[in-house]
């Protein structure tokens, strides 16, 4: 090993750390993308805190000397897993703390037994996707990142169709078996496939909603939709990390049926709409764009074993692992 790389320890980030870790990612990130002021890049929104809280996540931290340095985070769906963001401190660039925290996190996937992991990256930076190849990862299609301004023309077409139902709303009982409608909506998409740890860390935590769009006696499609003060869409925005229609004939139609729900209820809170897309959903895709959306950057999503995924031709899917 690099003697530089000897005082670098890796080990699980502290509920006093929260604050550095939450600088570490905007400082990183700024930097690489040229920001003027790199503390802006979040702008009011979380991903480090709400990650930390959930039930589904492992949030590792690199220190030198007991100065936190790097984090990377692991998060779990059922059978998927996913990593990021994963931010070094600019200083410590090139000495390997990258490759320490990878190592740690690919020992946590081992442990969950998961089937297939992946991450988002920079689809133009050959250190990037370098670095995730000598892990086992290989690159996939494209990632949109998108954004739209709700329309209140969505309003009388959602209300006047097949009930939408906002998770929240509902008593115990109902709710959980809405958690595992969910569940075995994406596990009909993906094997194994659970979002329900993810839905227990909105609910638990205040920081969003999750829209359910009910059809004849099943669930015809769900979103999980982040927004709020300390939520991973702040409070001007309502981030979709995860969405899904069920399978099947009319799979489209459901789909549209759920943007409209999410396009409504960011309208009825003042807020835009941001969500991520793989290109090879294609038609899923192209019905986001007649929705208004408009992609504004793009990524690249990579798995190990490589592979579509999920996200994959014909599957109607909200998801960019950011």
């Amino acid at each position: 090993m690099d003697d530089r790389r000897l005082s670098i320890q890796v080990g699980v980030l502290r509920e006093s750390e929260l604050a550095e870790a939450r600088r570490i990612v905007c400082v990183a990130f700024g930097t690489f993308l040229g920001m003027a002021n790199p503390l802006d890049f979040m702008g009011d929104c979380e991903f480090v805190t709400p990650r930390w809280r959930a039930r589904n996540t492992r949030v590792l931290a690199a220190r030198e000397n007991g100065k936190l340095i790097g984090i990377n985070i692991a998060t779990r769906w059922g059978s998927f897993a996913f990593f990021g963001p994963l931010t070094v401190l600019p200083d410590y660039w090139s000495r390997g703390v990258a490759q320490l925290l990878l190592r740690e996190t690919m020992k946590v996937f081992d442990k969950w037994g998961v089937a297939r992991t992946g991450l988002y990256t920079f689809p133009h930076s050959a250190k990037h996707v370098g670095l995730y190849q000598k892990f086992g990862y290989w690159p996939g299609h494209l990632t949109a990142l998108m954004r739209c301004a709700p329309q209140s023309r969505v309003a009388p077409v959602t209300r006047n169709s097949r009930p939408v139902v906002l998770l929240s709303t509902l008593n115990r009982a109902d709710r959980e078996k809405a958690i595992h409608s969910c569940a075995r909506l994406a596990g009909g998409i993906h094997k194994g496939l659970d979002l329900g740890d993810e839905i227990a860390a909105v609910l638990k935590q205040h920081i969003g909603e999750v829209i359910l769009v009910c059809g004849r006696n099943v669930l015809d499609a769900f979103a999980i939709c982040m927004h709020g003060p300390g939520s991973e869409g702040g409070a001007k925005s309502v981030y979709v990390k995860f969405a899904a229609a069920r399978v099947g004939p009319g799979c489209g139609d459901r789909f549209t049926r759920l943007l409209d729900a999410v396009e409504l209820f960011a309208l009825e809170r003042g807020a835009d709409l941001e969500a991520g897309m793989s290109l090879n959903c294609i038609d899923a895709f192209r019905r986001m764009q007649a929705h208004g959306y408009r992609a504004f950057t793009q990524g690249v999503t990579m798995q190990r074993p490589h592979g579509e995924g999920f996200n994959r031709h014909g599957a109607y899917v909200i998801s960019d692992l950011r």
